[in-house]
């Protein structure tokens, strides 16, 4: 062969093999724009689970914190209770003492409507039928022209905070 004919054939075979490398390096390319995708995919889920995770969280320690507030107040409210029975009892009293006796109202009024403002609420038992999720009956009695199983004296209050009992009325109960 001639060297210029060996010049055409090396020439060729460079440029065949200029194409390979490209063609290789275009294949890889895309191979890494594939994996980098996946890798795309796989962290936007990866997000999107510990943003939810997060905002679950965030709800469940919001009501957490509205339920020990709740219920920290219905503590309280418990130990108020005894409180506002004695200035019941103080009122029901027969006194020749009418300042003693507006002071004693002055106090029970008072006490309720704070109670009232933070949902402490008294349970009407009075006339209605019995309820064991509100009621406690200690007491029953016959009495004539009363449907059986209606609540017809309160010996204690009952009350309730929001959804929640406090202290069960105590009732007698008709037979």
């Amino acid at each position: 062969m001639t060297k210029k004919k060996e010049k055409k054939v090396e020439k060729k075979v460079e440029e065949s093999s200029v194409e390979e490398v490209a063609l290789s390096e275009e294949e890889k390319s895309q191979a890494q724009i594939t994996a980098l995708k996946e890798q795309v995919a796989i962290l936007k889920n990866e997000y999107a689970k510990a943003y939810a995770d997060a905002e679950n969280m965030k709800k469940r320690l919001q009501n957490d914190f509205e339920q020990r507030t709740k219920f920290q107040m219905a503590a309280f409210a418990k130990e108020l209770l005894p409180v506002l029975d004695n200035c019941e009892r103080a009122l029901a009293q027969e006194t020749q003492d009418e300042a003693y006796r507006k002071g004693v109202e002055m106090i029970y009024s008072q006490l309720k409507n704070t109670l009232a403002k933070e949902g402490v609420q008294e349970i009407e038992a009075l006339n209605q039928p019995f309820d064991g999720h509100f009621h406690q009956a200690l007491m029953s009695e016959v009495k004539e022209g009363i449907e059986p199983n209606m609540v017809i004296e309160i010996l204690q209050k009952g009350y309730v905070i929001k959804d929640r009992l406090l202290r069960p009325a105590m009732v007698k109960v008709s037979e």
